[in-house]
């Protein structure tokens, strides 16, 4: 069977998701445009040898819509015979988007793709796609009479139903600003981040490099005395077992990024004289109860394990998104790993959730994380909208 590999995969900085961030005065087109062209000159790639390029974005609207994908192809300076495409599995678009480039690569339908992914919440904020209107329709509301809620609502379930105290989500939470910032300090981050530059009406330029949403000294003290993020009266009436807990301290912030991977055959690698740096194990995706929608990272990690054959045991980095401290706090509850393979890094509550970028992002430090520590298997499960979740093995070469 053809392997897919991973030759390079780059992220940009996280920047501050709102008005004044360090990405946010940029088109989102520029911004993945950006990263593809440093990714394909770090390996010194032809862009003429790429035979598809599969993008994750969320929010398809405005400056993100029509196929960012494709758009940033050709703003890139990539040839025109370059293909592009979107998708959209919530918060794992990019990590869907490298599923499907290793599976073409396996498939022998394609030998290579690059997965990327982009969101500028700054400028598309959650919720902008609908445009107002009833995203549901009859059929699914009649199915949920009670109504479907939002992520805030989801991650607070969780943490009732799994016994998560506040102390817990805070202590979690200042925890991955501490190993964040530690490993910005030993330059960990150095082989994944790409630079971004930017040019002023003046003509002047300034490059972007640094996780801007990491906060340097944040303790649990200081993020228990943040109030509840998402209580209203009519929640805390619908579910009495609600503690209100999740706050913005504990909870990923808004961000703008980009990142990508470029994915070939093993043989097409070695014909171009390229080094990968790592394999795809094998891949899973499930779906959830909707309500509380975070949860699909557990079973897509026991699926994800019984199809590769992989044990937990032999695991040696866990990266599971932070959307929210209570979503690895439950992961941890069902599987008792070490916690000092838990997105070992810091992870999204402090590196940003830059939506659709989020998947390739977490890739990129999972990648680094093997190389630096030595690891040979590591594993990333994304949390989506809805009520689903991916999940990935891949093996350090």
């Amino acid at each position: 069977m053809t392997r897919a590999v991973i030759v390079d995969v780059v992220r940009t900085a996280s920047g501050r998701g709102k008005h004044g961030g360090g990405l946010s005065g940029m088109h989102p087109v520029d911004l993945l445009a950006q990263t593809l062209q440093q990714l394909v000159e770090r390996v010194g790639l032809n862009p003429a040898l790429i035979e598809d390029v599969i993008a994750g974005c969320v929010t398809q609207a405005g400056r993100q819509s029509t196929n960012i994908a494709r758009n940033a192809v050709l703003a890139a300076g990539f040839p025109e015979s370059v293909p592009g495409t979107t998708v959209d599995r919530q918060c794992g678009s990019s990590q869907q988007a490298a599923q499907f480039a290793a599976q073409s690569v396996i498939a022998g339908t394609n030998d290579i793709v690059i997965a990327c992914g982009v969101e500028q919440m700054s400028r598309q904020p959650i919720g902008y796609a609908t445009i107002g209107e009833d995203y549901w329709g009859p059929m699914l509301s009649a199915r949920y009479p009670d109504g479907l809620v939002h992520q805030g609502i989801s991650a607070e379930l969780i943490a009732a139903r799994w016994g998560i105290s506040r102390a817990e989500l805070d202590a979690y939470a200042a925890q991955s600003h501490t190993r964040a910032t530690a490993a910005i300090d030993r330059g960990l981050f150095a082989p994944e981040v790409v630079p971004i530059v930017q040019t002023a009406l003046d003509g002047s330029t300034t490059s972007f490099g640094v996780d801007e949403t990491v906060r340097r000294g944040t303790t649990a003290d200081a993020l228990a005395t943040l109030p509840s993020a998402f209580r209203t009266d009519a929640f805390a009436e619908r579910f009495p077992e609600i503690g209100w807990n999740i706050t913005a301290g504990n909870s990923s912030p808004l961000t703008d990024g980009a990142s990508a991977a470029l994915i070939m055959s093993e043989e097409k690698a070695a014909e171009l004289g390229l080094t990968p740096r790592a394999r795809f194990l094998g891949f899973a995706v499930v779906g959830s109860d909707p309500l509380e929608m975070l949860t699909g990272v557990i079973p897509a990690t026991r699926r994800v394990l019984e199809r590769t054959g992989v044990a937990l045991d032999d695991i040696d980095v866990f990266e599971v998104n932070e959307a929210f401290a209570s979503v690895p706090l439950a992961w941890q509850r069902e599987f008792d790993v070490d916690v000092s393979k838990l997105n070992p890094w810091g992870g999204a509550i402090a590196l940003g959730h830059p939506l659709g970028a989020s998947g390739t992002r977490i890739l990129a430090t999972l990648v680094n994380a093997l190389q630096v520590g030595g690891g040979r298997y590591g594993l990333q499960t994304m949390c989506e909208g809805g009520g689903m979740a991916n999940a990935m093995i891949i093996e350090r070469l």
